[in-house]
C-alpha cells in the first residue's frame, strides 16, 4: 500500500519509531540488534543518532528503509512513516516508498554508486520511476538537484562516472540522488565519516540549509560527537542496541546524565585547550548481543556501576523532554577536568636531530590513453618539502586528502622512493644507503598504516605476522621469538591467546593494536603512523591515541603522525606541519598553530573543526568555511597554491610564490598577507 503524499500535512510527527526491535537470524543464534528503542522527528528536525560501532545506529536507519539484509528482521514494535506503519511492508511496497517518501545517504558513495553507470542516468532513474517521467524529465530534474547541492558544472557532470569525481563531489551526488523526488524523511548514515574537516563541514552546511528549505526531517548517524553537537536539534544515545539517553542537543551537552554519554564526549580531544590532558578511554569492549544479558549493559565498562546495575536493567528515567536509562545518572560532564596532564620527554633545545627532509619532490608521471603517445604530464604530489624532527618529538602532518601526507611518508619510511631532495636520519641520506647500512636504517623506521586489516596478512596468525620481522633480521631462536612476540602482545594489551587467531577474528581497534605491535617489535627509533586511528570510533581511538603516547615513553620513540583530524594533531603532535597541494604552508610548535595560526588554510582547517561544546553556543555553520575542493596537482595553481580559495588572494599571489617567513620561535609560514606579521618586520 503506497503512502498518500498529502497525509503529511496531517501528521505531527514525519517518523515515529515505537519500541523498535530488531533481530539478525544468525547459525550460531540470534542477535537482538536494536532492543525496544523508540523516538520521534518532526518535519525540519533533525535528530542524531550516536554510539559506538554495533550499537544499533545503522540497523535502525535500515530497518526503516527495509533495507535489511536477508538474516535481519524487525520482530517487534512499529515504524509509523507520515503516519502509516511501514514495518510489515513487503518489498512491493516498500519500492513505492524508498526514495519517494524516505531517502538514505549511505556512508561510502563509491561503493553505493553504480560505476557502470554516469551520473545523470543515476541521479534521474528514481525520478523516471517514481514519477513515470520522460528521461528528458529526468535529465532535467537531474541538472535541477545537482544545482540544489551545489555542483560545480553540473552539466558537465552528467556524463561523468563515479571515479571521475572526488569523495566530496561523490557524496553530493548521493545526495542529489536522495532528494530527487523530494522525500519528507532523509537518512544521513555517516555522511562525513570518510571526508575531510573542510569537505565535511560543507556536506554538513548543504544538508542543514536543504533540511530547512524543503522542511525534510532529517535522522543523522555518527559516531561523532562534534557533528552531534553542532548539527541536531535532539540526540539518541544507543548503547548495546539500547537507547541510553535522549533529550534536546544543548540540553544533552550542557547537563548528560548518562555516565556512556560523559566518557563518549571526555574521550574527544580539544584544539582549543591550551594544556593536554590525557584522553578518557571506555574500557572494554560492548557486549557480545547473540547472549542473554542481565542487568545494565554498560555496567561492565561503567566507573560508577553498582551491584544493583549488574542484577537488573535500569528503566528509563524522564526530566521534562530529558530520557535516561541509569540508575546513578551524572550531571554534566565533570569527567574531563579530572584526567592527568599529558607528560612529554622532548626538549627542542636538548634533543638531536633525528629525521632531516630537504626540499623533497616526489613526481608520479601519468600514463597517456594512447598506446604509443608519450605522457610528459605528471602527479606533483611532493614540491620542495623541508623539514626536521628532532629525538623524542612527534611530528604532525595534516591536511587534506590529495595534499601528500600519505606520500611524504611512504618516502621517509622507504616505500617510495623521492623524484629529488634527500631523506637524512641520523645524519646519513636513506636514498643512498646500501647493504646493511640500508637494512639497519629500514628497521629504525617503521610504519603503522592507516588500515591495520588490509596491511595484515589475512592468511597468517597473528603470531607469524609479528615473528616476522624477528626472521627477517635474524633474530633469536624460535622459542626466543615466541616469547617476543607474547611480550609485544602484553605491551599493546592484548593476550598471548591471540597469536593463534587470525586478523578478521579482532575488531578494528584490536587490529590497530597488532598493526601497532608489528611497528614497534624491532624497537624503531622513528614510526611513521599513517591515519593510526581515522577508522576507529571515538572511545577506541582515545584508546590507541593514548597507547601510542605510552608507548613513546617507554621505548624513547619519535613518531611522526599524518591525519586530516586536527583533534587527533593538536593531542599527540609537539610540532605541527600543515601541508596543501604538496607543499608545506605552516609549521611550528603544536600550540602556536592551533592557538594563533598564520596561514589562511591553518585557519580555514580549524574553523571546519566541529567541536562538540559549541551545542551549548548558537548551532550555525561557520561563516569561514573553506570553498571549493583541492585543485588538481597535475595543473597545480601559479604563484601560492591557495590562491583559489584564499579570501585574500590578489595579482601578487597568482604570480609570486610567497616565501618562508618566521612568525615566532620555531614558527615559519608561507603567505603574502598572513593573518599576522613576520618577527623580521615588527
Amino acid at each position: 500500500m503506497a503512502l498518500d503524499s498529502h497525509y503529511a500535512l496531517q501528521v505531527a510527527n514525519v517518523l515515529s519509531v515505537k519500541d523498535l526491535k530488531t533481530e539478525f537470524h544468525m547459525r550460531t543464534g540470534n542477535v537482538v540488534a536494536v532492543d525496544g528503542v523508540s523516538f520521534t522527528i518532526g518535519e525540519g528536525e533533525c535528530v542524531g543518532l550516536v554510539g559506538e560501532s554495533g550499537c544499533g545506529k545503522t540497523t535502525i536507519g535500515m530497518s526503516v528503509m527495509g533495507l535489511l539484509p536477508g538474516t535481519g528482521h524487525v520482530v517487534g514494535g512499529s515504524i509509523e512513516l507520515l503516519g502509516q506503519d511501514i514495518a510489515g511492508f513487503d518489498e512491493s511496497q516498500m519500492q513505492k516508498v524508498r526514495g519517494n517518501q524516505v531517502a538514505m545517504i549511505p556512508q561510502d558513495p563509491m561503493t553505493a554508486l553504480n560505476p557502470t553507470m554516469t551520473i545523470g542516468r543515476q541521479i534521474a532513474e528514481g525520478f523516471i520511476w517514481h514519477r513515470g517521467c520522460s528521461e528528458e524529465e529526468g535529465r532535467q530534474r537531474a541538472i535541477e538537484v545537482l544545482r540544489m547541492v551545489e555542483m560545480p558544472q553540473p552539466e558537465e557532470r552528467l556524463e561523468q562516472y563515479p571515479h571521475e569525481l572526488s569523495g566530496g563531489l561523490r557524496q553530493r551526488v548521493m545526495i542529489a540522488m536522495a532528494l530527487v523526488c523530494e522525500p519528507k524523511l532523509l537518512i544521513a548514515d555517516e555522511p562525513t565519516t570518510a571526508l575531510d574537516v573542510t569537505i565535511q563541514a560543507q556536506i554538513l552546511n548543504l544538508i542543514d540549509r536543504l533540511r530547512r528549505d524543503l522542511k525534510m526531517a532529517v535522522l543523522l548517524i555518527t559516531h561523532d560527537m562534534g557533528v552531534i553537537a553542532g548539527r541536531t536539534d535532539r540526540v539518541v544515545v544507543m548503547y548495546a542496541g539500547k537507547k541510553a539517553e535522549l533529550a534536546v542537543t544543548r540540553d544533552l551537552f550542557a547537563e548528560m546524565r548518562h555516565p556512556y554519554t560523559q566518557a563518549l564526549l571526555s574521550s574527544v580531544p580539544d584544539i582549543s585547550s591550551t594544556e593536554k590532558r590525557r584522553l578518557l578511554s571506555i574500557s572494554g569492549l560492548p557486549p557480545d548481543l547473540s547472549k542473554e544479558l542481565v542487568g545494565c549493559r554498560f555496567a561492565p565498562r561503567c566507573t560508577f556501576a553498582t551491584d544493583a546495575c549488574r542484577l537488573s536493567e535500569p528503566p528509563l528515567s524522564q526530566e521534562g523532554q530529558h530520557e535516561f536509562a541509569c540508575f546513578n545518572p551524572v550531571k554534566g560532564l565533570g569527567i574531563k577536568v579530572q584526567q592527568r596532564l599529558v607528560e612529554t620527554k622532548f626538549n627542542a633545545e636538548t634533543s638531536a636531530t633525528l629525521l632531516e627532509v630537504k626540499n623533497l619532490v616526489k613526481l608520479y608521471p601519468l600514463r597517456s590513453s594512447s598506446l604509443f603517445a608519450r605522457s610528459k604530464k605528471n602527479v606533483n604530489a611532493i614540491s620542495d618539502v623541508s623539514f626536521s624532527l628532532r629525538a623524542g618529538e612527534t611530528f604532525g602532518l595534516v591536511g587534506e586528502s590529495g595534499c601528500g601526507k600519505t606520500t611524504t611518508a611512504k618516502v621517509i619510511a622507504g616505500l617510495e622512493a623521492p623524484t629529488s631532495g634527500s631523506v637524512n636520519f641520523e645524519g646519513k641520506a636513506l636514498e643512498s644507503l646500501k647493504g646493511k647500512e640500508r637494512l639497519s636504517a629500514r628497521r629504525n623506521v617503521q610504519m603503522m598504516f592507516q588500515d591495520p586489516y588490509a596491511s595484515l596478512n589475512p592468511r597468517q596468525p597473528v603470531g607469524s605476522i609479528l615473528e616476522e620481522p624477528f626472521i627477517i633480521h635474524g633474530e633469536g631462536t624460535a622459542k626466543e621469538r615466541k616469547e617476543k612476540v607474547a611480550k609485544l602482545l602484553d605491551l599493546v594489551g592484548l593476550s598471548k591467546n591471540a597469536m593463534l587467531r587470525y586478523s578478521h577474528e579482532f575488531s578494528g581497534g584490536q587490529r590497530q593494536r597488532i598493526g601497532l605491535a608489528r611497528a614497534i617489535a624491532l624497537n624503531p627509533k622513528l614510526l611513521v603512523a599513517d591515519e593510526p586511528v581515522s577508522a576507529l570510533d571515538v572511545s577506541i581511538q582515545a584508546q590507541i591515541l593514548n597507547l601510542i603516547k605510552d608507548l613513546q615513553s617507554e621505548l624513547d620513540l619519535s613518531l611522526l603522525i599524518i591525519s586530516h583530524d586536527l583533534g587527533v594533531i593538536r593531542y599527540m603532535a609537539d610540532t605541527v606541519g600543515v601541508m596543501y597541494l604538496g607543499k608545506l604552508v605552516e609549521v611550528g610548535p603544536s600550540e602556536s598553530i592551533y592557538l594563533n595560526p598564520v596561514h589562511h588554510y591553518t585557519r580555514g582547517l580549524l574553523d571546519a573543526v566541529p567541536q562538540p561544546m559549541d551545542a551549548l553556543k548558537a548551532q550555525e555553520g561557520s561563516t569561514k568555511l573553506l570553498k571549493g575542493e583541492l585543485p588538481s596537482p597535475v595543473d597545480p595553481p601559479s604563484g601560492c597554491r591557495f590562491r583559489t580559495r584564499c579570501p585574500m588572494a590578489t595579482d601578487i599571489c597568482t604570480n609570486e610564490e610567497p616565501p618562508m617567513q618566521e612568525f615566532g620561535p620555531n614558527h615559519f609560514s608561507a603567505c603574502h598577507f598572513p593573518l599576522r606579521q613576520p618577527v623580521s618586520i615588527r
